[in-house]
C-alpha cells in the first residue's frame, strides 16, 4: 500500500523555556482557555452541555453571532491562546499532555490559517449554510428535557431572524468582492429556503419540533406549553419568515451575476484556498494532482474487484455502475410508509446485532442526549443495498465507537473530549470508512454477497470523490463532467460548497490501513488487532501525523 505523506509541524512551536508556566499547569491552561472559547461560542455550549448552572442557562438562551466583530473577538482569543500555549516546555509534559498540546496547537494554527480563506465560503447554501444550521441548532441539538429548556428554546428562536440578517450581510460582502456561488448552488439554496417558508407558521419545523418535544417534558404544564408554542409561532410569522424571504430576494438578485463554473479555481487566489481546504480536511500536504491520482488508482482497483464478485452472482451485462444500479433497484424497499417502517426496523436490528450501543450524532458531555443516527429516507436511499455499510459507518464500529469513546475518556482534557476546536475529518471519516472495510474483513458479510458489494461500492464512491473533488476545484471540471464520472448531482453540490471535505474519507482510511500494515510487519506474531484499534482510538480525532506518532509508540511498547 502506498504511503500517505502527512504534514509535520511539531518543532519550534514550543520553542523557548516555560516562561511563567510554573505558575499554572498546562491542564489549568487547557481548562481556562476552553472555558473562554465556549463562552464566545454559545452554539458550542448548547451542543456540548459544557457548563452547568447559571452559566449554562445564560448560554442556552443565545445563538452564536455571524458578525465581523464576533469573529474578530474569537480570532483574538485564538491568537492569545497560541501565545500562552507556546510558553509551556514540551519536554516537561506527560505523554497525554504532549499530545493534547500538539493537537491544540494544530487546531489553533488551522483556525488562524482559515481566517485568510473565509471569504471563499458563502454563508448561505443548501448543505450547511446559516439557513440550515440555524434550524438544526434548535430542532436537533437544543435540549428539551426540563421546563426551562422550552423557555430557552423560544429565547433562542427570537435570535434566529437577527442571525439570518447577519448571514445575509456577510453574503452581501462576499458578493461585493465577486465571491458568488455557482448558479446551480444559488438555485438549490433558493428552492430549499422557499420550501422552509411555504407552510403556515404553525406547521414550520421550528414550531412542530418544539411542540412534539415539549409534550414529553415532565413538569411543563399544558397551558405553559401551549403559550410557548404560540410565542414560537408568532416569532416565525413576524421575524423568521420575513428574514428568510429577504434572504431569498438577495440570492435571487445574484442569479444574473452567477455562472455555472463550480470550482475554486475560478477565483483569484482560489488555488491557495483549495490547498488550505485540502490540508484542513486531510491533515496532509498532498497536492490536488496527488490526491487525484490516488483516487484513479483506487477506483480502478475497486472496479476490478467488484466486477469479479458481480460475475460470480451472475450479473455479467453492462458496466459495474450499471449493474450496481440494477442491484439497488432489485433490493429496494417499497416507497410507502410500510417500507419506511421496514427500513428503520432493519437499521435497528443491524445496530444491535453487532452491539447494543445507541444510534448516532455526537452526544453532549453530560449524557443528556444520546448519539443520534439520522438517515434521510429519500427514494434513492430506500434500498437494502449498502444499508448495512451505512449503519457500520455511522454507528458500530464507526463514528459512534470513536466519538463515544472520546466523550467518555476522562483522561483527556475536556477540549479533546468535546472537540471544542473542531475535529479532524481525515481521522473521523477515515476511521468510519476503515470500519466499513473492517466489518467486511471480520466476516460480517459472509452470507451476504450483495451486502459485500454494497461495502465495496461505498468505498468506490469515496475513491471517486477524490477524483471529482480535485477535478472540480483544481482541474476545471464542470458539474456535468463530475456527474458523468459517476457521482449524483446532490453530492456534486456538496463538494462545491465544502471544498476538500470529501477527500478526508479515503485519505484517512488509507492511512489507517498503512499504519495497521506497519504494525503487523513490525510485531509479527505479537500483533493484536484489538490492541492496534485501542491505540488508534485512544487519542481521538487527532491529525494523521499525531496518529502516526501514537502508533509508533504503541509498536515500540508492544515490541518490548
Amino acid at each position: 500500500m502506498a504511503r500517505i505523506i502527512v504534514r509535520v509541524w511539531l518543532a519550534a512551536v514550543f520553542a523557548g523555556a516555560a516562561v511563567g508556566a510554573q505558575q499554572r499547569s498546562i491542564d489549568d491552561f487547557f481548562r481556562e482557555f476552553s472555558d473562554e472559547w465556549v463562552r464566545l461560542n454559545p452554539n458550542l455550549a448548547v451542543a456540548t452541555r459544557y457548563f452547568t448552572g447559571a452559566e449554562q442557562d445564560r448560554l442556552d438562551q443565545q445563538l452564536t453571532s455571524y458578525t465581523d466583530a464576533a469573529n474578530a473577538e474569537r480570532l483574538a482569543a485564538i491568537t492569545r491562546g497560541m501565545g500562552e500555549l507556546a510558553r509551556f516546555d514540551r519536554s516537561r509534559l506527560s505523554d497525554v499532555e504532549r499530545v493534547s498540546a500538539d493537537l491544540l496547537r494544530y487546531q489553533l494554527q488551522s483556525y488562524v490559517e482559515y481566517d485568510r480563506f473565509t471569504t471563499y465560503e458563502f454563508p448561505l447554501d443548501q448543505f450547511n449554510g446559516a439557513n440550515i444550521s440555524l434550524v438544526n441548532g434548535l430542532t436537533v441539538v437544543h435540549p428539551m428535557r426540563v421546563p426551562k429548556d422550552a423557555t430557552h428554546y423560544v429565547a433562542r428562536l427570537r435570535l434566529v431572524g437577527p442571525r439570518m440578517a447577519e448571514a445575509v450581510a456577510e453574503g452581501r460582502a462576499r458578493a461585493a468582492a465577486d465571491r458568488i456561488p455557482p448558479r446551480f448552488i444559488l438555485q438549490a439554496t433558493i428552492t430549499q429556503m422557499r420550501r422552509f417558508v411555504a407552510p403556515l407558521p404553525s406547521m414550520n419545523p421550528l414550531v412542530t419540533s418544539f411542540s412534539e418535544k415539549a409534550s414529553s417534558i415532565d413538569g411543563l404544564a399544558a397551558g405553559e406549553r401551549t403559550a410557548l408554542a404560540a410565542q414560537a409561532e408568532r416569532v416565525i410569522a413576524s421575524d423568521v419568515y420575513p428574514r428568510w424571504r429577504e434572504a431569498i430576494v438577495f440570492l435571487e438578485s445574484l442569479l444574473p451575476r452567477s455562472a455555472d463554473h463550480a470550482g475554486l479555481w475560478r477565483f483569484e487566489g482560489g488555488a491557495a484556498a483549495y490547498a488550505h481546504f485540502l490540508k484542513q480536511s486531510t491533515s496532509t500536504d498532498l497536492k490536488p494532482d496527488e490526491i487525484h491520482e490516488i483516487g484513479l488508482r483506487e477506483v480502478a482497483r475497486l472496479e476490478r474487484e467488484m466486477d469479479a464478485l458481480l460475475q460470480r452472482l451472475g450479473r455479467t451485462q453492462g458496466t459495474v455502475k450499471e449493474r450496481i444500479a440494477q442491484l439497488k433497484k432489485d433490493l429496494a424497499y417499497p416507497l410507502t410508509e410500510d417500507g419506511r417502517t421496514q427500513i428503520m426496523s432493519e437499521i435497528d436490528a443491524m445496530i444491535r446485532e453487532a452491539n447494543a450501543a445507541a444510534s448516532y450524532t455526537p452526544p453532549p458531555m453530560d449524557g443528556s442526549r444520546p448519539g443520534i443516527f439520522q438517515m434521510p429516507l429519500r427514494p434513492e436511499r430506500m434500498t437494502k443495498f449498502a444499508l448495512r455499510t451505512l449503519v457500520h459507518h455511522e454507528t458500530v464500529p464507526g463514528h459512534h465507537f470513536q466519538i463515544g469513546l472520546m466523550v467518555e475518556n476522562q483522561a483527556l482534557p475536556r477540549f479533546r473530549q468535546a472537540r471544542l476546536f473542531g475535529g479532524t475529518p481525515a481521522t473521523s471519516e477515515g476511521w468510519a470508512l476503515y470500519s466499513e472495510r473492517l466489518a467486511a474483513e471480520s466476516g460480517w458479510y459472509a452470507d451476504d454477497p450483495e451486502g459485500l458489494l454494497g461495502q465495496m461500492d461505498g468505498e468506490l464512491f469515496r475513491a471517486r470523490r477524490l477524483v471529482v473533488d480535485t477535478g472540480l476545484h483544481a482541474k476545471k471540471w464542470t458539474r456535468q463532467q463530475a456527474i458523468d464520472y459517476g457521482i449524483e448531482a446532490s453530492e456534486i453540490e456538496r463538494y462545491v460548497v465544502m471544498p476538500g471535505q470529501a477527500c478526508a474519507y479515503m485519505i484517512g482510511q488509507l492511512k489507517f490501513l498503512e499504519l495497521r500494515d506497519r504494525a503487523k510487519a513490525a510485531l509479527k506474531g505479537r500483533f493484536s488487532e484489538r490492541a492496534f484499534h485501542n491505540a488508534v482510538l485512544a487519542p481521538g480525532t487527532v491529525p494523521l501525523d499525531l496518529l502516526e506518532q501514537e502508533v509508533t509508540r504503541y509498536i515500540r511498547a508492544a515490541g518490548n
